[in-house]
């Protein structure tokens, strides 16, 4: 089976239920985490996710949407990223 993989950031004020809450958004779109590590920094809640989800019948828009306005009810910033495309913005 072809997959599409992407880079999921999340930032913002810690507090309980951040990872619940975006793991189960990925969950209902069917998105496995590939890679994942989080910190807290001085209170501030940051988490990248290498993250790879089924291309048959995968809606990358409405997952995005869904994973901001996650973010928003959680107050933290979601950003949701192609693999290619933070690989192309991040290179050195």
């Amino acid at each position: 089976m072809a997959s599409s993989r992407f880079i999921i950031t999340v930032i913002g004020s810690d507090k309980v239920g951040i990872v619940a809450r975006i793991t189960m958004v990925m969950a209902n779109f069917n998105v496995n985490i590939v890679d994942i590590t989080q910190t807290i920094m001085q209170g501030i809640f940051t988490m990248i996710m290498l993250a790879e989800a089924p291309q048959e019948g995968f809606d990358l828009q409405a997952f995005q949407e869904g994973m901001e306005a996650e973010g928003k009810n959680l107050g933290v910033e979601v950003k949701v990223q192609h693999e290619d495309i933070f690989r192309f913005m991040h290179r050195i």
